[in-house]
């Protein structure tokens, strides 16, 4: 293997150890508070408590525009 296949292999291996764990809440942007994006995340939430938390995040986020 190269240096360059060894470099892109250890950035690739560190970016994907940092999107593991999947313990904290998903990020709020336009996509993650849109119609599909909401639809897709709410269900991963373990409660209730968060789940609110995110969706009141969100409307705040659309009341800022």
């Amino acid at each position: 293997m190269s240096f360059k296949h060894i470099v892109f292999i250890i950035a690739l291996s560190t970016a994907l150890v940092g999107c593991g764990g999947g313990d904290g809440a998903p990020e709020i942007n336009a996509t993650n508070c849109s119609g599909g994006g909401m639809q897709a995340i709410l269900p991963t939430f373990d409660n209730e408590t968060a789940r609110q938390a995110f969706i009141d995040k969100c409307q705040a986020l659309a009341e800022k525009k």
